[in-house]
Parts: structure tokens; sequence; C-alpha cells
């Protein structure tokens, strides 16, 4: 199962140039605490940041999953950050990176 057995984690050139570290480690914050051992996770899921009346909220989902779950965060939204980003797990080398980057 992807992202049980974690050995390192990384932020990929572009999402460290294009999303604050709090929104990089929010990813991590989901991955840990609301999907690890609630669902099968697949090697590539997704992430899409919303605007939640100025407020981020992120929404999970993966490609052979008809599920989403959005959580939301008291942080302000910035509509000039790229809306889509993927977690990659490489046998535990774990990435985020935004999705042009796949």
């Amino acid at each position: 199962m992807a992202f049980s057995n974690t050995r390192r984690r990384y932020a990929s050139f572009d999402t460290v140039a294009s999303i604050p570290g709090e929104v990089i480690d929010a990813f991590w914050f989901i991955i840990d605490y609301h999907l690890k051992g609630v669902f099968l996770l697949e090697p590539v899921i997704n992430f899409d940041l919303i605007n939640a009346q100025g407020l981020l909220s992120i929404q999970f989902s993966q490609g052979n999953s008809p599920t989403k779950i959005v959580v939301d965060f008291d942080y302000p939204f910035n509509p000039k950050w790229p809306s889509a980003y993927r977690a990659v797990d490489n046998m535990g080398r774990e990435t985020i990176m935004t999705a042009r980057e796949m």
C-alpha cells in the first residue's frame, strides 16, 4: 500500500516556489491524519486547492476511486497558486509536486 512505508519526504522545486511551506505541510498532515489507515492509497494521489470564502480548502482524490475528501484550513487562499498538486510515493520516497510536473 502506498504512503505506508515513508522513508523520506520531498517537495519539488516548482512546489516550493509556488506555495508557502505551511500549505506543503498541510498535504502531509492530510496524508498522515486523514488518509493513512483509512483508505487504500494509490502511488499517486491528487490534491486540489479550493477557495472557501477566502480560506484554503484542500480536496483529496485518486484516480480509481469516487471518494473525495475536502479538508478546511484557517489559512488565507491565494488565487495565484497553482490549483492542482500530486503526492507521489516511489518506494517510500514521497514527493509533493505540481500537476504540470507529472
